[in-house]
């Protein structure tokens, strides 16, 4: 399991740019199949919207084949 925190300047990111802004997806059509797919959950809770917006103290976890990642959002 990997942690991770972003920092936001902004009132909030939207998820699928969070993915790509962390590094966790290298682009925008990967980061919309990772959150289609079910693998990225908002505070506990499985998410599909990719507009969802993460907003400082938001949690995401991210399923991967090498583990779990978690971002929290400061």
């Amino acid at each position: 399991m990997r942690e991770e925190t972003v920092e936001i300047t902004t009132e909030y990111i939207k998820l699928d740019q969070l993915l790509k802004f962390s590094g966790i997806a290298m682009t925008g059509a990967e980061a919309k199949e990772m959150i289609l797919s079910g693998m990225v959950s908002v505070d506990g809770e499985t998410c599909i919207m990719r507009g969802k917006k993460i907003r400082p103290g938001n949690s995401v976890e991210v399923e991967t084949a090498d583990g779990q990642i978690t971002v929290r959002i400061s």
